[in-house]
C-alpha cells in the first residue's frame, strides 16, 4: 500500500500568508482614503446645511445675514443665532476636548460680531482632509468650490479661483 502525504510545504504556507499580508495592508491604506473622502462629503453637506439655515435667517431679516466682523467665528455662536433644531453640525472628526477651535468657519461684512442681522454677505469654510492644504468654501452669492488653505478670507467676501 502506497502511503500519499497529504498537507502544505512551509514554503507553500509562507507564501500563502505574506500575499494575505500584503493584501490586508493595501485594503487598510484604500479604507482610510475612502474614510477621509466620506468625512469631506459630511464636511460639504454640513456647510450646505449652514447655508441654508443662513438664507432662511436673512429672509426672515430683510435679506440680512448674521453679522461676524473680525476674525473667523466658530460654529457655536452661529448656531445660536440661528436657532438650529437639535444640534448643530460639527466636523466629523472634531473633539471638543482637544483644545483646537471648531473647524467650520464663517465671516461676513458685517461691522460687529454679535450675530444680528446685519450682513449682506458671508462666506463658510472648511479644511478638508483628502486633499492636503485646501477648503472647501461656500459663499453667499450661492458659489462653492475647493480653494487653497494660503487664502485670506475677509469681509465675507468670496475667493476668486474657487474650482470643483
Amino acid at each position: 500500500m502506497k502511503i500519499i502525504k497529504r498537507g502544505f510545504t512551509l514554503i507553500e504556507l509562507l507564501v500563502v500568508v505574506s500575499i494575505i499580508g500584503i493584501l490586508a495592508a493595501l485594503a487598510t491604506v484604500s479604507f482610510t482614503s475612502t474614510q477621509k473622502q466620506a468625512r469631506d462629503t459630511q464636511r460639504k453637506s454640513d456647510l450646505k446645511q449652514y447655508q441654508n439655515s443662513i438664507e432662511a435667517f436673512a429672509n426672515k431679516n430683510n435679506g440680512l445675514y448674521p453679522a461676524w466682523f473680525s476674525g473667523s467665528a466658530t460654529m457655536t455662536g452661529l448656531c445660536n443665532a440661528l436657532v438650529i433644531s437639535g444640534t448643530c453640525p460639527n466636523d466629523p472628526k472634531y473633539d471638543a476636548t482637544d483644545g483646537d477651535p471648531p473647524p467650520y468657519k464663517y465671516q461676513t461684512d458685517g461691522t460687529t460680531n454679535d450675530f444680528a442681522a446685519k450682513a449682506t454677505r458671508y462666506v463658510l469654510w472648511a479644511k478638508l482632509e483628502n486633499i492636503s492644504n485646501t477648503y472647501w468654501v461656500v459663499c453667499s452669492t450661492g458659489q462653492s468650490g475647493k480653494i487653497s488653505s494660503s487664502t485670506v478670507f475677509s469681509t465675507g467676501g468670496c475667493p476668486a479661483g474657487l474650482t470643483q
